[in-house]
């Protein structure tokens, strides 16, 4: 499975210039934990994301107002990309050589494909992990069904009979 199956293409964002109040609105009325912040001047143009949780480190924890600065002083412009045909272990390595919770997914030509998140990743993984579980469960039902007991005891000749003797 590629990434291009996984990430989340409808990315929402906000010009890197906007009011933090605002971004944050659009986190929560959106219910997403990040923002695609996009140049002023060139509104289809990535220039940095920004987290739910950097509003909280960077601003909150910091004793910073929310209307000091705009969204993007709270932004990260190092942009994390991997290719839609990348594997889900590759993301992985690059969200943990980067220390990132997400990454950005590109189509061949570095175009903006959409946003993969651990989330993403975890609920694929959980989905496989069920499959695995579903087949182990189905191939011992099976096998159950196609073996018949390895000792009848009334084939047993002579009034026999077996005991069993507990330690």
């Amino acid at each position: 499975m590629n990434l291009s199956s996984l990430c989340q293409r409808d990315i929402l964002s906000v010009s890197s210039e906007a009011s933090v109040q605002k971004a944050a609105e659009l986190m929560r009325v959106n219910h997403v934990g990040a923002l695609a912040l996009t140049d002023p001047e060139d509104p289809a143009r990535v220039v940095g994301v920004v987290t739910d949780r950097d509003l909280v480190v960077n601003l909150l924890a910091q004793g910073r107002l929310p209307g000091e600065l705009p969204i993007g002083a709270y932004s990260h412009a190092q942009l994390i990309g991997v290719p839609g045909s990348a594997t889900v272990h590759e993301a992985i390595a690059a969200m943990q050589k980067h220390g990132v919770r997400r990454v950005f997914v590109t189509e061949p030509n570095g175009r903006l494909l959409g946003l993969l998140s651990m989330d993403d990743v975890l609920r694929a993984l959980a989905d496989d992990l069920s499959g695995l579980s579903q087949a182990l469960r189905m191939g011992i039902d099976l096998e159950s069904t196609r073996t018949s007991p390895m000792f009848n005891p009334n084939e047993l000749a002579g009034g026999m009979y077996l005991a069993q003797h507990e330690p």
